[in-house]
């Protein structure tokens, strides 16, 4: 591990920032398609958006195993261990989180843990990194936490809708999603039914 990641501080403010990133991925999750603001302050390294850094810091622990997108820089995986000690694996199938940055270099979402019917809470969750909330499909969320209808675009391949259809097919299996912009998340639970606007 290069000892400069030493001097890439994760929360400035360990506690408050851990509390606030929390409070906003639940939110985030309970309303689907909403976006929330993150606002901790760190430096992290590149590749990776403060926001979804801080999700990282918040949710990652010695007890789960991450895998990590190649395109990610190593730096990012030296300061996810400094930081949270989690483990790595390099099978989608057996990791807790997945941290990605480029969906359209995943062939499926079923390459990931969908749970069982027994235990749909061991399922992986994607941790995903957009450019911004619009330029992408155009989408209508429905479902638990959306009164009536969302309507939502991040910028995300439309083969991606393809397969969020088969995932929240198979609820109660199946995985949740956090997407994050620079400063802000969405979360997309496996509740959340989306139609794509032709």
């Amino acid at each position: 591990m290069s000892t400069m990641l030493t001097h890439l501080r994760g929360f400035k403010d360990p506690i408050h920032d851990a509390q606030g990133t929390f409070r906003s991925l639940l939110d985030a999750n309970a309303r689907p398609g909403t976006p929330y603001p993150i606002t901790a302050s760190m430096t992290v390294p590149s590749g990776l958006t403060a926001a979804c850094a801080a999700g990282c810091l918040t949710l990652l622990d010695l007890d789960v195993r991450v895998w990590v997108q190649a395109s990610f820089v190593s730096q990012v995986k030296d300061w996810l261990l400094f930081h949270t000690g989690c483990g790595f694996t390099q099978q989608p199938k057996e990791a807790d989180f997945a941290l990605i940055q480029d969906m359209a270099a995943l062939p499926e979402l079923s390459d990931f843990n969908w749970g069982t019917a027994e235990k749909p809470e061991t399922s992986t969750t994607l941790l995903v990194q957009v450019e911004s909330w619009e330029g992408g499909q155009t989408v209508v969320l429905t479902g638990p936490g959306i009164l009536h209808h969302k309507e939502i675009a991040p910028n995300l391949p439309r083969h991606f809708w393809d397969f969020w259809l088969k995932n929240h097919q198979a609820y109660p299996q199946g995985i949740d999603v956090f997407l994050f912009t620079e400063n802000a998340v969405m979360g997309l639970p496996r509740t959340a039914k989306s139609e794509v606007l032709l």
